[in-house]
């Protein structure tokens, strides 16, 4: 690949696209559901996860660099507006980081390198909406 091309990519390209997105996003709402130290994570969350996998994987796709159907469906929404006065606490920031940060290591990208740096910029966005220091 030429360094142009290379340049060019986008976040959503250098993770696998779509499929990596859904894949992450998938395992993340799986493992909310199924293991104990998300509890007070999944309890802010409605009984059908559905809609939430489809909202999420398709804002991820649109915020990495991908296709942004996402947002010109929900014009205008700020994700840190569509969360305030959810009651997020230090402690379900934490989970949130902490079950995206499994999910991906668990779809094979612990050492990817955007991976990472998205899980950086997830880690800032949840601590904001906690209303924690940076």
């Amino acid at each position: 690949m030429t360094e142009a091309a290379a340049a060019a990519q986008t976040p959503y390209d250098l993770l696998g696209g779509r499929e990596a997105i859904t894949r992450i996003v998938e395992r993340f709402y799986d493992l909310m559901a199924s293991e104990a130290e998300f509890a007070e994570l999944r309890a802010m969350h409605a009984d059908d996860l559905g809609p939430m996998r489809h909202s999420l994987a398709g804002f991820l796709t649109g915020w990495a660099g991908g296709p942004r159907d996402w947002f010109a469906e929900n014009p205008d929404k700020c994700m840190m507006s569509a969360h305030r006065g959810l009651g997020i606490t230090p402690e379900t920031a934490r989970q949130w980081v902490d079950c995206m940060t499994r999910a991906v290591d668990d779809c094979g990208m612990a050492d990817h390198d955007v991976a990472r740096l998205m899980l950086e910029r997830f880690d800032m966005m949840a601590r904001g909406m906690a209303g924690m220091p940076g």
